[in-house]
């Protein structure tokens, strides 16, 4: 994630972070629209070193990103896509300017399920956190409709056949909470994969929260429908994070 000692143009700048095109940019510079340190700047040509640079459009603070990693704590009754169907994008929750950096969700929550979602442009990165090769657990608290028993529990940890599966989908664990509630943790991303497999022992999921991708747990602070920045030694620490063997 480091800069170095590299250099840009402000409108390149302005550019690689969402704000438009090459032109738009230059216009907004030339509009008076952009000032860096309190000071507005009139031209889009002007260099700045772009470690730790941080710039204002129209009052609001934005620090230069090489690359965007974020994270959601998702609200029901929204969609994981770019084109949503029959409620809103989760997209819609972030500013503009993410969005037009082409941010993607790595793994989709259902519409009806809340909670942790990482997003990010960075190729390499979404790789690490989706590819089945990794096997990043993810973890989620789970409330049940009917109260569930320790063999429910221990069918989970042993491994449940699903259709269209050629071998048993099991949980790597399984917390009791309360007689409804579990915390079950998967390494695969399987569609709908903990509603069938709680379907599968005889119970059905009424809500569904993810809790947890690898080390990263879900601020207690971040309020519902709210995002953020990951720093970076969270970036650092999902990256590194051992592959489950």
């Amino acid at each position: 994630m480091s800069t170095m000692t590299k250099k840009m143009t402000l409108e390149r700048i302005l550019h690689s972070q969402g704000f438009g095109s090459r032109k738009e940019c230059r216009t907004m510079v030339r509009n008076e629209w952009v000032s860096v340190h309190g000071e507005l700047i009139t031209d889009p040509f002007v260099e700045f070193e772009l470690s730790g640079f941080q710039f204002e459009v129209e009052d609001e603070v934005w620090h230069y990103r090489e690359q965007a990693y974020l994270m959601i704590n998702k609200p029901p009754h929204y969609e994981c896509s770019q084109k949503p169907i029959h409620h809103a994008s989760i997209y819609s929750l972030l500013p503009e300017p993410i969005r037009e950096r082409g941010v993607q969700c790595i793994g989709r929550l259902d519409e009806d399920t809340t909670g942790l979602i990482l997003l990010s442009d960075d190729g390499q990165f979404i790789h690490r956190m989706s590819s089945p090769k990794w096997k990043v657990p993810k973890v989620y608290q789970v409330t049940c409709k009917h109260p569930v028993d320790p063999d429910q529990v221990q069918t989970l940890l042993t491994g449940v056949m699903l259709n269209d599966e050629l071998e048993p989908l099991q949980a790597l664990s399984v917390e009791q909470i309360d007689d409804l509630t579990i915390q079950m943790t998967l390494a695969q991303g399987k569609y709908h994969q903990v509603k069938r497999m709680v379907a599968a022992v005889s119970n059905r999921v009424e809500a569904l929260h993810r809790v947890k991708i690898g080390p990263l747990t879900l601020p207690t602070d971040l309020a519902q429908g709210a995002w953020r920045w990951l720093t970076e030694a969270e970036v650092e620490l999902l990256m590194q994070s051992p592959k489950n063997s």
